[in-house]
C-alpha cells in the first residue's frame, strides 16, 4: 500500500530528528523531567485531597488548585527574560537540582502532616522552578533541530511529554492505592519525583555548556538591565492583547478559552469533594482516589479522541463552528447527567468535556497562530498560557464561596451546563461570519481567512 506524500515526509524528518544525538538527549531530559512533573501532581494530589481521615474543604482545594496552576501563567512570560541572558544548558542542570532540594523539603512536610502555607509555599518553589525548566527546554529546541523540521519536532515533545506526564501521575496514584496510601506513601512518590529530575538534570550535563544557547552578544554590545527587560515584558503583554483585540478571531478565541477553563475549574473543583466527601464519605481515602483516578483516565481519553476527531471535523466544519458545536455538547451532557450525581455520570461527563477543553484548545491555538502576524504571535500565546490557567483557579475559587463541602450542589452544576451553553451562544454570535463556512486556510490581507484548497475545489 502507497503511503501518503505527507507521512513519509513526517517520517524522514523524525528520523532525521533522531540521528542527532543532542536532540535525543534534549528529548530525555524532558520525558524523564515531565514523568517526575506527573509523579509530584500525583504526590501532592493525594496527600491534599485523598489523605486518611482528612476530608478537603472547598476553600483548601481551591488554595491548592491555585498553588499548581498560577506559577504557570504568572512567571512563565517573565521567565525568558533570564533563559536569553543565560546559559540554558545550565539551567536545566541546576534547576533540577533546586527543584529536587525544594521536593525533598515538600516530601518531609508530607510526612510530618504539615499542612498550609509552608506546605504551599514549598509546592509553589517546586512549580516556579519547574516553568523555567520547561521554557529553557522550549527555548533551547531549534538548537538541536532544523528550521524545517521545528513543527513536528514540537509536537513530538510536547505530546510526548504530555503523554510521559499523565503515566508518571497515573503510576503514582496506583502506587499510592496498592500500598495503602497515607501521608508515608504520598512522600516516598514525591522523593520519586526529585530522583527523576536529578536524572533529567544529569541528562542535560551530556550536553555542551554553549550547545542550547544564548548565542554570544556581538563585540561591544551589552544587555539591558533585568528591571529594564522586565518592564519591556510587561509592556509587551499589554501590547499584544491590545493587537488581539483589534483582531475579532484572535479575540474571541482568547475568550471562548478563557470561559470554558472557568467552567470547568468549577466542575474539577466539584469532583474531588463529591469523591472524596460524598460518594465515599464512609469509605477510606484510598478507595476514594482509586475511583477518582478514573475520573481522571476518562478526561484523558477524551483529550486523546479530540485530538482525532478535531482534525477530522475541521475538515469539513469552520473551526469556529466545531468549537460552538463542543461548547454545546458539554453544556447538554452536564445539564442532564450531572444532577444525577451518579458516579457512572461523572465519568461521561470527564470524558465529553475532556473532549470539548481539547478540541476548543486545539481550534483556538491554530486560530491564533493564523491570524496572528509573527512580531505578535509570542506576546499573544503568553496572554493564551495565562487565559488558560487563570480562569481555571478563578472558578475554583468562586465556587468554593458557595459549593457546600461534600460537593454536591445543584444550582451550581447547573449554573455549570448553562455556562457552557452560554460561552456557545456568545462565541456563536462573535464568529457567526465564519460559523456558515468551511475549513478556512491561512490568513489573508488584514488576518481574515481565505477559504482552504479543498474548500474551492468543492465548490468548482
Amino acid at each position: 500500500m502507497r503511503v501518503p506524500a505527507g507521512l513519509s515526509l513526517l517520517r524522514a524528518d523524525l528520523r532525521l530528528m533522531l540521528r542527532e544525538p543532542d536532540f535525543r538527549r534534549l528529548l530525555t531530559t524532558r520525558l524523564v523531567s515531565q514523568a517526575g512533573d506527573g509523579a509530584f501532581t500525583a504526590g501532592i494530589g493525594a496527600y491534599v485531597f485523598f489523605t486518611q481521615n482528612t476530608f478537603p474543604d472547598p476553600a483548601s482545594a481551591a488554595a491548592a488548585f491555585a498553588v499548581l496552576y498560577l506559577p504557570y501563567s504568572l512567571i512563565g512570560p517573565f521567565a525568558g527574560v533570564f533563559i536569553d541572558r543565560w546559559s540554558r544548558r545550565q539551567i536545566l542542570a541546576w534547576s533540577a537540582v533546586i527543584r529536587a532540594a525544594f521536593v525533598a523539603l515538600t516530601g518531609w512536610l508530607v510526612w510530618s502532616g504539615t499542612t498550609g502555607v509552608p506546605m504551599y509555599v514549598s509546592v509553589l518553589l517546586v512549580l516556579g522552578v519547574n516553568r523555567f525548566f520547561l521554557s529553557s527546554l522550549s527555548a533551547a529546541l531549534p538548537h538541536v533541530v532544523a528550521e524545517d523540521s521545528l513543527v513536528t519536532a514540537n509536537s513530538l515533545t510536547t505530546t510526548a511529554g504530555t503523554v510521559t506526564s499523565f503515566l508518571g501521575g497515573l503510576i503514582g496514584l496506583a502506587v499510592h492505592v496498592v500500598s495503602g496510601g497515607g501521608r508515608s506513601n504520598s512522600a516516598l512518590i514525591l522523593l520519586a519525583a526529585g530522583v527523576a529530575y536529578l536524572l533529567a538534570g544529569t541528562a542535560a550535563t551530556t550536553m555542551r555548556r554553549d550547545r542550547l544557547g544564548p548565542p554570544p552578544l556581538a563585540l561591544g554590545r551589552a544587555r539591558a538591565s533585568v528591571p529594564h527587560e522586565l518592564s519591556l515584558v510587561a509592556r509587551g503583554l499589554v501590547s499584544g492583547a491590545r493587537h488581539a483585540w483589534r483582531q475579532r478571531p484572535a479575540a474571541a478565541a482568547l475568550g471562548v478559552t478563557a470561559s470554558q477553563r472557568v467552567w470547568y475549574g468549577i466542575l474539577f473543583l466539584m469532583s474531588i469533594l463529591l469523591y472524596r466527601n460524598y460518594f465515599y464519605s464512609g469509605s477510606s481515602a484510598n478507595s476514594s482516589l482509586g475511583h477518582f483516578a478514573l475520573v481522571v483516565i476518562a478526561a484523558a481519553i477524551g483529550y486523546g479522541t479530540a485530538a482525532v476527531v478535531t482534525p477530522l471535523a475541521t475538515r469539513r466544519l469552520a473551526k469556529q463552528a466545531w468549537m460552538t458545536l463542543l461548547l454545546t455538547a458539554g453544556g447538554i451532557v452536564t445539564g442532564v447527567l450531572g444532577p444525577t450525581f451518579a458516579q457512572p455520570a461523572f465519568l461521561v461527563i470527564a470524558f465529553a468535556l475532556g473532549v470539548a477543553a481539547q478540541g476548543i484548545t486545539i481550534c483556538a491555538t491554530t486560530i491564533i497562530q493564523q491570524v496572528m502576524g509573527d512580531a505578535y504571535r509570542g506576546r499573544v500565546f503568553a496572554l493564551w498560557d495565562m487565559l488558560f490557567n487563570v480562569p481555571f483557579v478563578v472558578g475554583a475559587v468562586v465556587a468554593a464561596q458557595v459549593i457546600p463541602d461534600d460537593g454536591k450542589s445543584y444550582p451550581l452544576l447547573l449554573l455549570t451546563a448553562a455556562g457552557y451553553l452560554a460561552s456557545a451562544a456568545g462565541y456563536g454570535f462573535v464568529s457567526r461570519h465564519s460559523l456558515a463556512g468551511g475549513p478556512a486556510g491561512p490568513p489573508g490581507p488584514g488576518g481574515e481567512e481565505t477559504p482552504s484548497a479543498s474548500a474551492q475545489r468543492s465548490s468548482s
